[in-house]
């Protein structure tokens, strides 16, 4: 349990920040590491990467990570996973939903994460808050009124903040907003 209490903190708080994350998994993912991929908003394998969510092979149930292992690749496929321990590919975990991308080795990760760094970095640092925050609220909700007018209010919002006018500025004057380094 205590080992679980601490685990669990550290996975709701890279579920909750405000930036995105990514995962680069090179080797075996498997209980606690696996559960991170799954958290992380991004999630990118080298070909030869293995998956596994081990706790039942400890006796264990894999409790504190089943929200994140069900929001990340489905409950029928968890289920899968979660009963057997059985080890899986890359190229399984690109086809259940937990990785986005897969690479043939290190070098390739590597570069993938800098391409998918430099991607984030071109973007708004407060309206990929607000994105995840978004997609947070919108989820797995039918599209009601309620959450017509919450879309409509955050886009106001997030439109009317000195980046969100910064960025359309920066578009309709053809020229980078103030958020990227000059190089």
């Amino acid at each position: 349990p205590i080992i679980e209490q601490a685990f669990n903190p550290t996975v709701r708080r890279l579920q909750r920040l405000r930036m995105p994350t990514l995962a680069a998994v090179n080797g075996v993912a498997a209980g606690a590491g696996a559960s991170l991929a799954m958290t992380c908003d991004i999630a990118i394998a080298a070909f030869d990467a293995q998956f596994a969510l081990t706790e039942v092979r400890l006796g264990i149930i894999p409790a504190v990570i089943s929200p994140y292992v069900l929001a990340a690749i489905g409950e029928r496929k968890a289920r899968r996973y979660m009963l057997t321990a059985e080890r899986f590919s890359a190229a399984e975990a690109y086809r259940v939903g937990l990785v986005h991308e897969i690479v043939p080795g290190e070098a390739e990760l590597d570069e993938a994460v800098g391409e998918i760094v430099d991607a984030l970095l071109a973007n708004g640092p407060v309206a990929l808050g607000e994105c995840k925050s978004l997609i947070k609220a919108v989820a797995n909700r039918p599209i009601t009124q309620d959450v017509i007018i919450d879309t409509a209010r955050r886009i106001a919002r997030v439109r009317a903040s000195a980046e969100g006018k910064e960025g359309m500025t920066a578009f309709l004057q053809k020229r980078k907003p103030n958020w990227i380094a000059k190089s």
